[in-house]
């Protein structure tokens, strides 16, 4: 192991933590009294919370820079990420363009290229600020490939400006557009795009509520003060979110209307006759649907109604409602992902999260299944009908991400793209087991770390996962997990329930009143680990982000005897408040509001993080992270949370904020950002582990 461990796992650094005031604000729900002391730390445009967020941050690296290795990380980390990667190429219009990174940059380059001639750097995102924290949010081409529509964020905000290119010249031919928010950019023919936002809320933009979207047609040449108003203006109209996507062909322009996350209403509106008005092909949200492709007034959609894996099923554009649907690809055991290449539908199933992929013609006949590259996940899927040639992604958790091409029409699968990386993943692999949560259910996890590891149970673990909002946790390569597993760690994910591994049925079963499904399979996935000597409790850390963030405040809460260390990032913490900022409401799918009912407010209160933390507890060792400009779960969470933590620990194990400046809720960080976090992250969790030193780590020479 390159970690040479401390048995004894006395650490002489000591935290101090700032003074946080208290106030006497109390909400009464359902005849309850509940006290927020911390209340004033929502406000993210005071003075007070400025000085807290700097006096946190002072006491925190103040501890973190004591730490002997830390250095010693972030220049491991910078070492290993210095090497060159590419994203899977497109076509739009006559150039092939492909996302680079040489390897340190801060944000990732657009590289083009027509037919044989020489490749050129068309878009560099690093010269939109000097530090990187101004970042692209996406790319939309007209129809022809000439004009583009990009979205920028300015330190990590969800709000969008969008800029009009012209991609002969890359001048910018417009005004730029603003305040755009959770949104697309969807192109009719190459006269204008529509666009989704909200009107800008008063007070903090950062966090006050966001509830009625809007979708708006911007035509080229004209004023955004001129763009028309589609749907969303009227209280009948009124939902949380609003997407608009034009089919390829331009005949139909589709609108999916959602209150939450899950679930969702479609409208359908015929573009080739001018006066027509938007009809309706689903008038509820208990299902999750979209049109995949149609093929003239066939349509194609891909659904959970009443399929809660998804199906594949066709119907008429003139009378799409779910009677009439036809089956075109059947629900099977396995949840279906599917995209659109050429022709044909590349039909993305997940075996025990696993990736298998079969294609379809459109009329649903197989045609074959794809010879993937190994085990792991594909991604990256979907081209234009008139493209013979697919790029698809693949990696694993030790195998970094390689492009490859299929050839729609035979089939053939060959390498096109493989970095060349200082990280032999010949020495790791994985394995999946199942494990038995609290209920009886049985819940996969990947364990993945260097071949040959003695199960001894003293190797340091990170146990990851998310758990909610029918997301999938799929093998994927992390600079930062390699990193760890040289030092002999593991790195171990399994599927919660909430997640999206199984469809919708294992969904629900970790969302509202069932939540608790989810922290009991974090348990039991921690307990497996101690109990089979993967590691022991001395040396368990446990990490997750956002809905992730949650599920490690609620277990470290509820178990704080099974981890040494807790690493919850940009998480829901506050789960009495948490729907009543920016798009928070939204959330309630998953997670039921304290508005809803007092049985529903009783079990939120239950396990909300921050009503959680008891006096005379040690909990572990914690190293909360957040961005002062997160305006999807805003920073109150995390604040609010340090705070109780701060002032109710018992015994020596730290608590610490590292809240980043100028960053959100994760999408766009420059990677220099990230590396100074990891080194952060990293170098708390060993040395709270009882680490030393990291021998045989560093390499003499500093990266060229």
């Amino acid at each position: 192991m390159a970690c040479k461990q401390n048995d004894s796992k006395k650490q002489n650094i000591i935290a101090s933590y700032p003074e946080t005031k208290t106030v006497d604000t109390v909400d009464t729900y359902f005849g309850v009294q509940v006290k927020d002391p911390y209340r004033w730390l929502e406000d993210d445009r005071s003075p007070e919370t400025e000085a807290w967020v700097v006096a946190e941050n002072k006491a925190t690296n103040t501890y973190l820079k004591q730490i002997p290795y830390r250095n010693d990380l972030k220049q491991r980390l910078s070492e290993l990420w210095n090497y060159e990667k590419v994203g899977t190429p497109f076509i739009e219009g006559d150039y092939t363009y492909f996302y680079k990174n040489d390897g340190l940059q801060n944000q990732n380059v657009i590289y083009r290229k027509k037919g044989d001639s020489d490749t050129e750097v068309f878009l560099d995102p690093n010269t939109f600020s000097e530090d990187g924290t101004v970042s692209l949010g996406g790319l939309s081409f007209s129809k022809n490939g000439k004009i583009l529509a990009y979205s920028v964020s300015e330190g990590g905000s969800d709000w969008r400006k969008v800029i009009i290119m012209d991609t002969e010249t890359k001048e910018i031919t417009e005004d730029t557009l603003v305040d755009i928010k959770f949104s697309g950019l969807s192109w009719y023919k190459n006269e204008g795009f529509y666009y989704s936002s909200y009107d800008k809320p008063k007070g903090s933009e950062l966090s006050a509520k966001t509830d009625q979207h809007k979708v708006y047609y911007h035509k080229l040449g004209t004023p955004q003060s001129e763009d028309e108003l589609i749907y969303g203006g009227t209280p009948e109209e009124k939902h949380r979110y609003t997407g608009a996507e034009v089919t390829e062909d331009d005949n139909y322009l589709l609108l999916s209307l959602s209150t939450s996350t899950s679930g969702n209403k479609l409208l359908i509106k015929n573009l080739s006759e001018p006066n027509s008005s938007f009809i309706s092909i689903l008038d509820h949200d208990n299902s999750d649907t979209n049109v995949l492709t149609n093929k003239d007034s066939k349509l194609i959609l891909v659904t959970n109604l009443n399929a809660p894996n998804k199906k594949i099923v066709t119907v008429d554009a003139s009378n799409p409602t779910p009677e009439n649907w036809v089956d075109l690809i059947p629900e099977t055991d396995q949840v279906l992902s599917p995209s659109t290449s050429g022709n044909y539908i590349l039909a993305h199933y997940m075996v025990d999260a696993i990736s298998k992929v079969k294609q379809y013609n459109l009329d649903g006949t197989l045609v074959r299944e794809i010879k993937l590259p190994g085990l792991g996940t594909a991604s990256s899927f979907g081209s234009k009908k008139d493209e013979k040639i697919e790029y698809f992604q693949f990696t694993n958790y030790y195998t970094p991400g390689s492009n490859y091409s299929l050839n729609i029409e035979t089939g053939e699968v060959k390498s096109y793209w493989k970095p060349s990386i200082d990280f032999n993943s010949d020495a790791y692999e994985s394995h999946q087991v199942f494990y038995t949560s609290k209920d009886g259910t049985k819940v996969p996890m990947m364990i993945t770390h260097k071949k040959g590891l003695e199960l001894n149970g003293k190797n340091p673990t990170i146990l990851y996962a998310y758990g909610g909002f029918n997301i999938s946790l799929t093998p994927s390569f992390s600079i930062p997990n390699a990193i760890w597993m040289e030092q002999g760690g593991i790195y171990a994910v399994p599927n919660l329930r909430g997640g999206g591994e199984y469809g919708k049925a294992w969904h629900d079963a970790g969302t509202k009143l069932q939540k608790q499904n989810v922290f009991d399979d974090f348990i039991a996935a921690g307990e497996y680990l101690i109990k089979n000597n993967y590691t022991a409790s001395e040396y368990l850390a446990i990490r997750g982000g956002s809905n992730g963030g949650l599920l490690v405040g609620a277990t470290m809460t509820q178990r704080p005897d099974l981890m040494q260390v807790a690493l919850p990032a940009v998480g829901v913490l506050d789960m009495l408040r948490y729907h009543t900022f920016t798009s928070g409401a939204g959330w309630a799918y998953d997670f039921g509001t304290s508005e809803d009912n007092k049985e529903m407010f009783e079990y939120l209160k239950g396990y909300s993080p921050v009503h959680n933390v008891k006096p005379d507890i040690q909990y572990p060792a914690t190293l909360v992270t957040t961005g002062d400009h997160d305006d999807r779960v805003v920073p109150a969470h995390s604040f609010k949370f340090a705070a109780e933590l701060q002032d109710k620990q018992t015994g020596n194990n730290p608590v610490l904020i590292r809240i980043e400046t100028d960053a959100g809720h994760g999408a766009g960080t420059p990677v220099s950002k990230i590396i100074d976090q990891y080194a952060d992250i990293f170098g708390f969790t060993l040395y709270n582990m009882g680490f030393e030193n990291l021998s045989n780590m560093v390499k003499t020479e500093a990266p060229k």
